[in-house]
């Protein structure tokens, strides 16, 4: 297949350097000092599930560059969406599909505003990964895309898909319920951005002190509310599955977002906490503890200051 990496960051560069290792035909799209790493040294990946040292890759900044393929996995952050989107057109052929990897559960609308509803499915990452430096990345756990059309459907480009990350060694699944999947991850990842932020701390102290976990599992409980009155059937094992990778959390585990605040970038909050809360207004679902989480987090929401 011919894949794009738009936003080749931890989360592009890794399932897309998988990708690549495996044949595919694969362009990161990068910038800065993240691009000419890539370009000048290849991508190396440190990764309990094998060490990888592509030492060349195709990478630009210039989408008009790649022409029109068959997937673009698009990773860029919440912030970066709309400015992104609006470059993807010289991508997009009559059957291509733009996989949205953003987290929160707002990424499918907007960038169908840019390339078309039909161009585009709903897309999960679970994965722990950072980059060391440029042109380096570090994987701790996890390595799991799921995807799928907002019409329920297994379209055939995304069993294609599916079958090309299989072969690449990372669990890839195209769903049939991806608004379901999407907050599923919202429900989770809106919590544990916000409390391991807060906290300056990762999983490991919030998980173990017993008032912190009680202020985790309400702001868990106010997503899955606010959820449920939008319309989600979220899977019945949702709070048992929930727990279970709570449990299982490398201690040290910390999320992008406090990541991102202690490098004095800017914040994903607005699609996180803040659009638990938002959403939660437009439907009449209070939504307290995320309401605390964007307040304390606000001043920090454009970087360092």
């Amino acid at each position: 297949m011919k894949i794009a990496i738009f936003g080749s960051g931890g989360v592009g560069g890794y399932f897309g350097g998988r990708l690549a290792a495996a044949g595919e035909d694969v362009t990161f799209i990068a910038r800065g000092a993240h691009l000419a790493a890539l370009q000048e040294g290849g991508l190396h990946l440190e990764s309990p599930n094998g060490a990888l040292h592509l030492p060349t890759v195709q990478a630009t900044a210039r989408p008009e560059d790649v022409g029109p393929v068959d997937v673009v996995l698009f990773s860029v952050k919440l912030y970066d969406v709309d400015a992104a989107a609006a470059t993807l057109k010289p991508m997009i052929g009559p059957n291509t599909v733009v996989i949205t990897l953003q987290n929160g559960v707002e990424a499918v609308d907007m960038v169908a505003k840019h390339v078309g509803a039909d161009h585009v499915a709903g897309g999960v990452a679970y994965i722990v990964i950072v980059i060391d430096q440029p042109g380096h990345l570090r994987h701790t756990t996890a390595q799991q895309l799921v995807f799928g059309e907002r019409d329920g459907s297994r379209s055939a480009r995304l069993v294609a898909f599916e079958e090309a990350g299989i072969r690449a060694g990372f669990q890839a699944k195209a769903s049939t319920t991806v608004e379901a999947d999407l907050w599923t991850k919202f429900v989770r990842l809106s919590t544990w951005s916000g409390m391991t932020t807060i906290t300056r701390s990762p999983m490991g102290v919030v998980r173990d002190n017993e008032e912190l976990f009680a202020i985790m599992m309400a702001a868990i409980d106010e997503t899955i509310a606010v959820g449920r009155v939008r319309g989600i059937v979220f899977p019945p094992t949702l709070m048992d599955d929930t727990l279970a990778l709570i449990r299982n959390f490398p201690a040290s585990s910390k999320s992008s977002m406090l990541e991102d605040l202690e490098r004095g970038r800017r914040l994903e909050l607005p699609w996180l906490s803040g659009a638990v809360v938002r959403l939660g207004k437009e439907v009449g679902v209070p939504t307290p503890t995320h309401q605390f989480i964007s307040a304390v987090l606000q001043p920090f929401v454009n970087g360092a200051r």
